[in-house]
């Protein structure tokens, strides 16, 4: 996990963000990024969609998000 980036930071909240506002936040973001809607350039939004979806499976549940703001980096 070095080399990734903040999952915080990648959703573009703050570490007291609500889980609403997370799920907010991860919406627009991956209705943003989605594969479908960038047909131009789908291999990037590809990964930049899945970023952003592994970023908020980790905060959304209570236990990986605490395990997550105890042992990162």
């Amino acid at each position: 996990m070095a080399n990734k980036r903040d999952y915080y930071d990648i959703l573009g909240v703050g570490k007291d963000v609500t889980d609403d506002e997370l799920k907010k936040a991860y919406r627009k973001l991956a209705k943003e990024h989605h594969p479908d809607a960038n047909t131009d350039n789908k291999e990037a939004a590809e990964a930049k969609f899945k970023e952003v979806s592994e970023a908020y499976e980790v905060l959304s549940d209570s236990q990986k998000r605490q395990s997550y703001d105890r042992f990162r980096a």
